[in-house]
């Protein structure tokens, strides 16, 4: 045997041979950077187990091969073994030959060539692996007429398939850049192309087949080689180039399954465009540039029409390979810009078919980069192949992707073109998706917080505070409410609900009740009457929909609470006399909805500086978890100190928010009783005569005199004769009732026992009625008007100067 390098063969005597390869990267360190399928078949471990391993521990080899093959002696440094060279800091070229031994498996016998990758960075080793019965096999041979099979390196690369090594190993290192993979091809081809040595000299470079199955209709006809192995004679045959072609086909449809499988991992519109630009580059592209229709951006919808020189496209990703900032100053994330008629963009997005360009020419690059005011982008984009993409869905064009590869890289093709269009066309539908439901949960977003009131924090003796949470799953919208409502009486309603359910019909039914309860309170119905008519009103909306509510009536002058429950979450009361609190027990019926299920109304009694808290299950109920420990937690975190309501109401958010697995959507309402002390309240009964308007303003003089509010006494006293006299004309009994509360406004309240309520008329010159309410609404800061049990209430309240007001 002649251990050293054979001569050149002649090139028609030159004879290429197909077997699979793994391909395994090792650092410096001795472990695995690079893992790829094949190394898997060959070795076992998949890629998830191998990266970051001692290579060692992954590649359990025996060493030399015994008997015939302890004459191979050409890396004699190393030995035909794998433990040398695994530490990844050899200096030159290694092959060898070595049994894989790992118990309960079959011993295999593995052919393989290890480089040392120089250049920047850390040093590494480039290690290709092959199973020798292999060769066996697809020649059918039984192994006797091959003496000998060794691993060795033609020092020329003349060879059929070191293009194909070339073109196919940046493929399968898709985690290193152009430049870097371009450099291992390089090394190898200038170190030594891997091939095949026979015992008479001859040599059979290794034309890598990646794994991928053949079709046995594509399989050339072999022949037997005196001299070794499976042989083909040059130039390669047609079944050859076919079975190459089958293998990029195949190989391209395994790109885009993972490409696919890469993207669409969220609705959210903006990790979806990031999602489709990380998943091309640098395995398809160099540079990948997203460009979107402002209406996508928006969440609006489109204009009639193909877009025009006048459409507006935002920049919204740009993923490449080249050195940080490069293309992040020249061509930002976040730019609009419209594209002329004359630019393969136009082209695109008007026809919306993939638009390829060989190579951006002298001319092509100036007209590309005469739309960019004061910057020249020239130099990122002239000589690159450039492949343009739409991304469309339903037929509309939603953007497109310009697709760049370097110069030194394989210029785009009309495969390359059908591999864009295709994946394009996955990316379209994913960001439509995405688009759709971005717009429709903006929708019921919008519908949701247009439904929600803006609920006043200072009422007549009671401060309020209120928090909203949605919900963390998708249709996130639900139809929690809830409420205040100024009554007769100085007096407060305060409502909290749930729609069962989730998204825009939760919503909207939530709209119809939040509303219905309003128009119900005005009618100053007891809660339990409110509850029974809340109930019938849901089930001619529909039987399909139940809703939970509890209903409450502050009166801050007698100092008690009015409440029922309709299904609902107890409240809590957190008493200001020793700070302690507890669950309030209500009788409970059944939800609205239900029909049929009477429900009953509490009294509780309670003191200035008593908190009541009220909430949806939403924040105390958590799956897999008892409820009771959720409202354990909150009466614990309810009676917290706090400085302000507000403090106090994110204290017991912080507290039941981060217990984890809250999905459905939150309301919470807080109030602070203050209650309405005696001494602030001040009632007259005037009976039904004319001359008692008189009086009144003269009682209402005195006791704003009394309160040191002189300032106001002269509007209140005119307000004040207005509603009197209104009173006085349209009651059927034989007096009205006066009052005065002095709160955070001084309020000023006239009941009668006529149900018509008053409204403003335009009263011309000679009109003897209609001017008193145009004057009350001109001069008081609110006023309004309300049915009792007896009859109505008309009253205003005016803004007291700061001297009146009450401490807190």
């Amino acid at each position: 045997m002649d251990s050293g390098t054979p001569p050149k063969l002649p090139q028609q005597f030159a004879v290429a041979g197909r077997i699979p390869l793994a391909v395994i990267v090792v650092d410096g360190d001795g472990l695995v950077s690079h893992w790829s399928s094949g190394a898997r078949r060959l070795f076992g471990p998949g890629k998830e187990d191998a990266v970051g391993r001692p290579a060692a521990d992954l590649l359990p080899v025996s060493g030399a091969l015994e008997q015939r093959f302890d004459d191979y002696d050409v890396f004699d440094e190393f030995g035909p073994g794998l433990d040398g060279p695994l530490t990844g800091r050899t200096s030159y070229p290694t092959a060898g030959r070595a049994a894989l031994n790992e118990p309960g498996r079959e011993r295999t016998d593995v052919l393989w060539w290890a480089y040392p990758l120089v250049g920047p960075g850390p040093e590494r080793l480039l290690v290709l692996a092959a199973d020798a019965a292999q060769l066996h096999r697809e020649a059918g041979d039984d192994g006797g007429s091959i003496e000998r099979i060794a691993p060795g390196f033609a020092l020329h690369t003349d060879f059929p398939g070191s293009d194909e090594l070339a073109r196919r190993l940046p493929e399968i290192l898709p985690s290193m850049s152009v430049g870097e993979s371009s450099r291992i091809v390089s090394q190898v081809l200038e170190l030594g192309y891997p091939v095949l040595e026979f015992s008479q000299h001859d040599r059979v470079p290794v034309t890598p087949d990646w794994g991928v199955p053949r079709r046995a209709e594509q399989r050339p006809a072999r022949r037997r080689h005196p001299m070794g192995p499976v042989a083909r004679t040059q130039p390669p045959s047609p079944e050859f180039a076919a079975d190459l072609e089958y293998a990029a086909v195949r190989e391209r449809l395994e790109f885009l399954n993972d490409v696919s499988g890469r993207i669409g991992s969220s609705l959210d519109l903006s990790r979806t465009i990031q999602e489709v630009s990380a998943a091309v580059v640098p395995r398809f592209t160099d540079v990948a540039g997203t460009y979107l229709r402002e209406q996508v951006i928006a969440g609006e919808g489109f204009p009639d029409g193909p877009p025009d020189e006048r459409t507006l496209w935002h920049r919204v990703a740009l993923e490449h390979v080249d050195e940080p900032g490069r293309w992040d100053d020249v061509v930002p994330v976040g730019e609009s810009m419209p594209f002329p008629a004359h630019t393969p963009f136009f082209q695109c997005m008007t026809s919306g078919d993939p638009v390829l360009v060989p190579r951006i020419s002298e001319q092509m690059g100036t007209a590309i980069a005469s739309q960019f005011e004061k910057r020249d982008i020239r130099p990122l984009i002239n000589g690159r192949s450039m492949l343009v993409v739409p991304l469309k869905a339903r037929n509309v064009v939603l953007g497109f992707m310009i697709l760049l590869r370097h110069a030194e890289r394989a210029e785009f093709n009309d495969m390359d073109r059908v591999t864009g269009a295709e994946l394009a066309a996955r990316a379209g539908l994913v960001l439509d998706n995405a688009r759709m439901y971005t717009y429709q949960e903006s929708v019921a977003d919008t519908l949701q917080d247009s439904m929600l009131p803006q609920v006043t924090p200072r009422m007549a003796g009671c401060d309020t505070a209120t928090r909203y949470l949605p919900g963390t799953l998708l249709g996130r919208v639900g139809g929690d409410w809830f409420d205040s409502i100024k009554l007769p009486g100085s007096r407060t309603a305060l409502v909290v609900g749930d729609v069962m359910g989730h998204g825009l019909n939760s919503a909207a039914m939530m709209g119809q009740l939040r509303t219905a309860v309003q128009t119900m309170a005005a009618l100053d119905l007891p809660p339990d009457q409110l509850l029974r008519s809340l109930d019938d009103l849901a089930q001619r909306l529909g039987e399909h929909y139940l809703a939970t509510c509890l209903y409450a009536v502050y009166d801050p002058i007698r100092g008690e609470l009015l409440m029922a429950n309709a299904g609902h979450v107890p409240p809590v009361i957190v008493r200001s006399a020793d700070g302690r609190s507890e669950l309030l027990e209500l009788p409970t019926g059944a939800p609205i909805g239900v029909g049929g299920v009477p429900f009953e109304t509490a009294r509780i009694r309670v003191e200035p500086g008593d908190r009541l808290v009220m909430c949806t299950d939403g924040l105390v109920e958590v799956r897999g978890e008892d409820i009771g420990v959720g409202l354990a937690t909150l009466c614990e975190f309810a009676a917290h100190p706090a400085a302000s309501m507000d403090d106090a109401c994110d204290t017991i958010i912080r507290a039941l928010n981060t217990r984890g697995g809250r999905k459905d959507d939150v309301a919470l309402l807080m109030a602070r009783l203050n209650g309405i002390t005696r001494e602030d309240v001040a009632e007259w009964r005037l009976d039904a005569d004319p001359r008692e308007v008189g009086r009144a303003r003269r009682l209402v003089r005195e006791q704003l005199a009394h309160w040191s509010l002189s300032d106001v006494a002269e509007t209140v006293e005119l307000l004040v004769s207005e509603v009197v006299t209104n009173g006085i004309r349209h009651t059927h009994g034989h007096q009205v009732e006066l009052r005065l509360v002095r709160a955070e406004a001084l309020l000023c309240e006239v009941v009668d026992d006529d149900h018509t309520l008053p409204t403003l008329l335009s009263a011309g010159p000679r009109d003897e009625a209609g001017r008193g309410l145009r004057v009350v609404s001109a001069l008081a800061r609110e006023w309004g008007t309300s049915r009792t049990g007896n009859g109505k209430t008309v009253w205003f309240d005016v803004a007291l100067p700061h001297t009146g007001r009450r401490a807190r």
